[in-house]
């Protein structure tokens, strides 16, 4: 979704990845540890000093402890909400500059630390996610949702009533990597922006690199 958009924008090339070895994941999803995720990021920058990294990951299931924390993930709880992912933000670019290039590593380094999970972003769009998983019926239980928060970014973390557990508790159907990414096609990148003020400043900053440039 965001090829499209950077690529009008004058970006000549975007690609996805994920972070980190597959082969040596611990186990199949979740999120490696920050030293093996630095590593990873400091490799691809070093490789082409024109190139930027942009990352997303979701805060809530950030480590916080032991070898694999992330910086900022363990004091951010005492910040308020709104500004956690902020906080783990501006801990991650800083963490880079105690490399000896760290100044233009955190300089092409762009985080973007989605405080609840992929799936809170598609409460942008209650019409369009329910259609999108084949569920218009569900479009006003969705609304009922996200009437409940300031944002669709601020529906809640708890292991049993985070975004996809919502979702899927309405549709025990619902699969993350088809329905989820066919709900984000159909509401789209604009409308997701209107919506979550913290997405929205990830993408104008990528917007802005080119301007800088």
């Amino acid at each position: 979704m965001l090829g499209p958009h950077l690529y009008e924008l004058g970006y000549w090339s975007v690609k996805a990845r994920l972070i980190g070895n597959a082969r040596i994941r611990a186990r199949r999803g979740g999120i490696r540890g920050w030293q093996v995720v630095r590593n990873d990021l400091v490799r691809h920058l070093r490789q082409d000093s024109n190139c930027y990294a942009a990352l997303m990951v979701d805060y809530y299931r950030l480590p916080q402890s032991g070898g694999r924390s992330w910086p900022g993930r363990a004091d951010s709880v005492e910040a308020p909400m709104e500004s956690r992912a902020g906080h783990v933000e501006t801990a991650l670019r800083r963490d880079l500059l105690d490399l000896p290039d760290g100044d233009s590593l955190q300089r092409r380094f762009v985080p973007c630390v989605v405080l609840h999970e992929f799936e809170a972003l598609l409460f942008s769009d209650c019409d369009r996610l329910a259609t999108a998983i084949g569920r218009p019926d569900l479009s006003e239980p969705f609304q009922t949702i996200r009437r409940g928060f300031d944002s669709p970014e601020a529906i809640d973390d708890s292991p049993l009533t985070a975004p996809s557990k919502r979702i899927a508790k309405l549709n025990p159907e619902y699969q993350k990597r088809i329905d989820g990414i066919n709900a984000a096609r159909s509401i789209g990148l604009a409308r997701i922006c209107e919506e979550c003020p913290s997405f929205s400043s990830w993408i104008n900053r990528l917007e802005s690199l080119l301007q800088i440039n």
